[in-house]
């Protein structure tokens, strides 16, 4: 009887579990699949070739662009981790009204769709000569990810014991001191969190790169693959299998840190 209940729960997650690999199984396929086979996305390619992989390679130059995403967001992440945990800190120990003041406004900040201060922003990169370099692409990911940054780091110190910080100040460790050697150790399970959430989102960035990144020389993955469909023509199975490539380096450093990116979610979000 009770595994007669419990079919509903299976079937839900059954569910779920395929609409989510459906694409992974279009994006393979078409990846496999000639240009010139016009069979339909669900069936296997006739002739399954590595020939697109090759082309979406040497095409898109994609070892620069895999180099600029990689520098792009490790340097950003990096920023994101040490910026946000650090403002933090403070945020979570001392709430007081102007510390309240200032994290409402930053987590307010999540609301704001990016889209509607592109203008101003591309004017205002433009005026200090910021257009195709690496330094304003990354300032600008590390603006728009500070407020989740802060939002999970300041949940998750919360859960962290104050009697540490009391500990720490009797042994007569100032507070920067207790942050670097009692605090941030224990930030470890939601800084892979935001390490994960945070590289992923600068890793697939298209809309700002499209505007602030436009030479050949400092494009990412998804510009430089965005060159493969036109007005005129199109090359969907370069890009399939030019996303297959692009996909791989941060699917190796979500598995490396998968089992911390549960507890920092729920420790960070949920008692936050």
């Amino acid at each position: 009887m009770k595994n007669v209940l419990q079919w509903p729960k299976y079937a839900v997650l059954l569910l779920i579990a395929v609409v989510h690999i459906i694409p992974f199984y279009i994006l393979i396929n078409m990846s496999f699949k000639l240009p010139t086979e016009t069979s339909s996305k669900w069936r296997f390619p006739v002739d399954a070739s590595w020939d697109n992989f090759v082309n979406a390679w040497q095409e898109a130059n994609l070892l620069r662009a895999i180099f600029n995403n990689v520098f792009i967001t490790v340097s950003a992440v990096a920023l994101v981790v040490i910026v946000g945990a650090l403002a933090s800190y403070p945020l979570a120990r001392h709430q007081t009204r102007f510390n309240m003041f200032i994290y409402t406004v930053s987590v307010s900040c999540l609301i704001v769709p990016a889209l509607t201060i592109l203008v101003p922003l591309y004017k205002f990169i433009v005026d200090l000569g910021g257009i195709n370099t690496y330094w304003a692409a990354i300032l600008t990911q590390v603006t728009f990810a500070l407020p989740m940054t802060i939002f999970l780091y300041t949940g998750f110190i919360n859960t962290v014991p104050r009697e540490l910080d009391e500990a720490g100040l009797i042994d007569g460790s100032s507070r920067m001191g207790i942050f670097f050697r009692i605090i941030l150790p224990l930030l470890k399970p939601i800084t892979a969190t935001v390490i994960i959430i945070m590289g992923v989102q600068i890793w697939n960035d298209y809309q700002f790169s499209i505007f602030f990144l436009q030479k050949v020389q400092v494009q990412t993955i998804p510009v430089a693959l965005s060159q493969f469909i036109s007005q005129f023509s199109n090359q969907l199975n370069w890009v399939a299998a030019g996303c297959l490539i692009g996909m791989m380096p941060m699917a190796i450093v979500y598995l490396c840190l998968q089992k911390y990116f549960i507890k920092g979610m729920a420790d960070g979000a949920v008692k936050g």
